[in-house]
């Protein structure tokens, strides 16, 4: 499957390394954040691929929702503890739990249908910033720190009609951005389309931490620095000319 490159299973533990993850932010989700660089000292496995592959080993439900709560360094040993019927969780080995589902409705192993699911949701989730949040900030005039971006990503919904799909793609519906004072909630509502048909919704939820007032040429000094990153990155992986 399309996942194999981005993450190493053990028994029944699964881990990742820091290539492992800041390639799949790069390549598959075009998630540029600095955070999941892989010099970075404040690393962490991007919220994207622990989703991707809890659906992998999980199978897609019609009505899923998605709790984050920790952040994953590289190589820590994870596994999947089911609940009950209707829960799973992502915790390592003391117990510390980072993502929990909790399902509803029809069920799914599909992985044909898991990775066409999967990759559109992650390259929408991975164009947040800038192109979704910026235009929001702009207009609340206030923005994240640019010397130290960071959006945390908290929870999300996923409600299909059915499951007799063969490659949903997901499309940005509506935004909202709560502020109040340094602090913002961001929910992102998008919808799937299967064959241009509207076959379900769901919503993700950010909080942004540190709000300042909005300066035009601090966002876009960030912007040309995340553009000049992502040339430099994707510039390694371009076919040679013969």
């Amino acid at each position: 499957m399309f996942l194999a490159p981005y993450f190493s299973t053990s028994q029944h533990q699964f881990q990742f390394t820091r290539q492992q993850a800041s390639h799949f932010a790069k390549r598959i989700a075009g998630d540029f954040n600095p955070i999941h660089d892989e010099d970075n000292k404040r690393f962490c496995v991007p919220g994207d691929l622990l989703f991707a592959v809890l659906l992998k080993k999980e199978g897609i439900s019609q009505r899923m929702s998605f709790n984050f709560s920790g952040m994953v360094n590289a190589n820590t040993a994870l596994k999947i503890e089911k609940k009950n019927d209707k829960e799973s969780a992502v915790i390592d080995e003391n117990g510390k739990e980072y993502l929990h589902m909790r399902r509803e409705g029809e069920m799914t192993q599909n992985q044909e249908l898991i990775q066409h699911l999967v990759t559109s949701y992650v390259q929408f989730s991975g164009m947040n910033f800038p192109y979704i949040l910026v235009p929001l900030m702009q207009k609340e005039q206030v923005m994240i720190n640019c010397e130290r971006p960071l959006v945390i990503y908290e929870s999300m919904d996923i409600d299909l009609e059915h499951l007799d799909l063969s490659r949903p793609e997901v499309e940005l519906a509506d935004t909202t951005f709560d502020v109040e004072g340094k602090r913002g909630a961001v929910e992102l509502n998008f919808q799937f389309k299967n064959e241009g048909q509207l076959v379900g919704k769901g919503v993700k939820r950010m909080v942004v931490s540190g709000l300042r007032p909005y300066n035009q040429s601090s966002i876009d000094a960030l912007i040309q620095k995340l553009d000049d990153h992502k040339t430099r990155f994707m510039a390694q992986f371009a076919p040679e000319v013969a």
